[in-house]
Parts: C-alpha cells; sequence; structure tokens
C-alpha cells in the first residue's frame, strides 16, 4: 500500500529494456538498458553486460535508483575522468526514468575522439538505447470495487471508457461486480459522474491504495 507521503507522486519506469548504437569515428558504442529495481541488480547487470563484451575497450556504467533517484553511480570504465559515467547518468536522470541501469560498450575504432567527442558518443549513446525500450509512469493510485445492476453497467462501463480504463476483474452474477484502477486524484470526480449517471444507485466501494504503471502512448 502506498503511503501518504507518495500520493499524487508518479516517475516514469522501464516496461522493457533496449538496446541502441551509435557510431563516431569507427568507435561502436553500444548502450544496453535494463530496468533494476536495487544496487545489487545493477552491479549483477553491470558484471554480466563486462562478460558478454570481454573483448571491449571499454564497459562504461551508470544507475539512477529510487523514486526520486535516492540512488545513483556511474564509472567511466577507464575513459578519462567525466566523460563517459557522468554524461551517462545525467541523460538517465534527464530523462525522469527511474530504477534503471544502462552499460555502454565501447569497441575502439583507432582514432582518438577528445573529450568533448567522448561525451558526446556517450550521451548520444544511452538516448540511442533508451529510444529502445517500452516506458510506462508509475503512479500513485486507488482500487476501487464497483457493483451494478445490469441496467446500469452500461453507464458503468461508458465512464470507464471515457478515462480509457478497463476492469481488472469482471463477475457478472445476479449483479455484475467490476473492480478497476485509477489514479488517485480522479477518484472523487469519477465517483461524482457515476453518481449522477446512475441517480445514485452504484457507490464504488475502496479497497486500496496503491501503485501502478500506466504504459506511456
Amino acid at each position: 500500500m502506498a503511503d501518504s507521503a507518495n500520493q499524487g507522486a508518479s516517475y516514469r519506469v522501464l516496461l522493457t529494456g533496449g538496446q541502441g548504437e551509435y557510431e563516431e569515428k569507427k568507435s561502436r558504442f553500444i548502450a544496453t538498458v535494463r530496468p533494476c529495481q536495487t544496487e545489487g541488480e545493477a552491479g549483477a547487470f553491470i558484471e554480466e553486460m563486462k562478460k558478454k563484451y570481454w573483448d571491449a575497450r571499454h564497459n562504461c556504467s551508470a544507475f539512477c535508483i529510487g523514486s526520486r533517484g535516492e540512488l545513483t553511480r556511474c564509472s567511466d570504465d577507464g575513459e578519462p575522468s567525466g566523460t563517459a559515467g557522468r554524461p551517462m547518468l545525467e541523460v538517465l536522470l534527464g530523462s525522469g526514468i527511474r530504477n534503471v541501469c544502462v552499460v555502454v560498450t565501447r569497441y575502439f575504432g583507432g582514432v582518438l575522439l577528445g573529450t568533448g567527442g567522448l561525451v558526446r558518443a556517450y550521451t548520444q549513446a544511452v538516448k540511442e538505447g533508451l529510444a529502445a525500450c517500452e516506458v510506462g509512469v508509475m503512479r500513485s493510485g486507488v482500487e476501487l470495487s464497483i457493483t451494478a445492476d445490469y441496467t446500469d453497467v452500461g453507464k458503468v462501463l461508458y465512464l470507464l471508457g471515457n478515462r480509457g480504463i478497463e476492469p481488472t476483474e469482471s463477475e457478472y452474477g445476479e449483479r455484475v461486480l467490476l473492480k478497476v484502477i485509477l489514479p488517485g486524484e480522479d477518484q472523487k470526480a469519477f465517483e461524482k459522474e457515476l453518481t449522477e449517471a446512475t441517480a445514485g444507485r452504484v457507490k464504488p466501494e475502496k479497497l486500496k491504495d496503491l501503485e501502478y504503471i500506466q504504459k506511456e502512448n
């Protein structure tokens, strides 16, 4: 159950990881992005990538853990200080995505890129990696139970449809029982709409506060 301090808070999360690539003067920069809930998961992922790309010159990394980005780490992995890990982390922070880790693998192309070139390459690689991911928004919400007669269920489903909400559970017996999840800030407005549409016959019951993921368009 979400605590009251988090009500109304939202942040972006990965639904699926992804991989993108950027090339600069024959150097290949392969960005692999994965959701990670803890520092331990991020560390294991980084080690996994280092083993997979054992023959690469560098495997630089950055991660951001926590709904407010409370825990961040980054590594240049042998690149000049500040040219890889930090720019990578800045892209993650700027994206608003949390609980995420990225490893950028560099295969050296024989041409030195200079400080500016490295920053640009690692930054762009992370952007390419994130572009290949599916992203959603973690939101504070409420789960409601709605019981309605068959004469009213059409109105209920119509109001839910207007908000782009589909029931998480449906049970059709003597009456219709629906369970739905909607943003916490929309609860009062939805209940008012429901009362007006059914002349007060349908009154939703709040089951619990929770956090849920809403897929981005």
